[in-house]
């Protein structure tokens, strides 16, 4: 049976869509911190059932449970490969790069929705967009370019391309979403694609692990708070509210308030990590916010 839904306002998703990029820079900080005293899988194993114990019972109470087609199963199963892609690729990407400027690269993330949207929705013709994409895409170089850095990570350019493939993942996951929200709720699509995405990770939980060898006494405060966040405000609060906005103004308007992705995630990798920002972190989230800003602008002009 297919739930039909009154679309959210335009103010209500545009708010939405603030919190889950502000709560996301903050996010990219968190999950490093975490990936102190715990592995990659784990961290996102942990954060997807907190996460769910969350979201379901929020299901539940809200709309009552569901009934699913076989269909509709198998497009929740290549959607959770999304999520699974996105949240895996930017955790050991974090392993050789900076918080801050990975929380730069993710700034990029509305340029590659947009390019990737033009390819397979054809919403938005290509021409009109390369500029942007490129501008971005040179900003993203800037930032994976840097060497010899404090608080840089071990390998820049490695974890960068993770990260930018993780990006890759979440725009496919956004674009695929479109149409299965027009016949289920956000709520109910955020709960679903994060547990398909547990079913592949759990497994390889015997291949990645540190604090289910070293045990759980190991996991200092500053590691279990790092953890509550990315469960309930990167997870359970931030993909339920970008889907919430997507489903309001759709995808390519969404996709401009990753601008405050990169802003935010350099603030609290300042402040928390004590990682610099220099000239060139500055320059290359310039670089992306422009590339952005000028996908949206010819996008509109593509439009009319």
């Amino acid at each position: 049976m297919n739930t039909h839904h009154a679309k959210p306002s335009v103010v209500s998703a545009y708010g939405a869509l603030t919190t889950a990029a502000m709560v996301w820079g903050g996010s990219v900080v968190a999950q490093k911190v975490a990936l102190g005293p715990f592995s990659p899988v784990e961290t996102s194993v942990f954060r997807g059932l907190g996460a769910l114990a969350i979201l379901i019972p929020l299901w539940l109470w809200k709309e009552g449970g569901g009934n699913f087609s076989k269909y509709d199963w198998g497009i929740f199963c290549l959607l959770g490969l999304g999520v699974l892609g996105n949240h895996l690729l930017v955790l050991f990407g974090l392993q050789f790069i900076g918080a801050g400027s990975a929380g730069v690269i993710i700034g990029a993330s509305p340029a590659i929705t947009a390019f990737l949207s033009s390819l397979i929705l054809k919403d938005v013709p290509f021409r009109v967009i390369w500029l942007g994409c490129l501008v971005s895409f040179i900003g993203v170089v800037v930032i994976t370019g840097q060497s010899g850095m404090v608080g840089a990570g071990s390998n820049p350019v490695l974890g960068g391309i993770l990260v930018l493939s993780a990006l890759v993942s979440w725009a496919l996951y956004t674009i695929g979403c479109r149409r299965t929200m027009d016949r289920f709720s956000p709520l109910t699509v955020t709960w679903i694609t994060l547990m398909m995405s547990l079913l592949v990770e759990i497994p390889l939980l015997a291949m990645n692990h540190k604090m289910l060898v070293a045990g759980i006494d190991t996991v200092p405060l500053p590691g279990w708070v790092a953890l509550v966040y990315v469960m309930v405000f990167a997870t359970a609060l931030g993909q339920q509210a970008w889907l919430y906005g997507v489903d309001g103004v759709g995808p390519s308007r969404a996709g401009i308030f990753g601008n405050l992705v990169p802003v935010s995630a350099l603030f609290f990798s300042f402040v928390i990590l004590g990682e610099p920002v220099g000239v060139r972190e500055i320059g290359g989230v310039g670089l992306i916010v422009l590339g952005v800003w000028l996908v949206n602008q010819r996008a509109q002009i593509g439009r009319t």
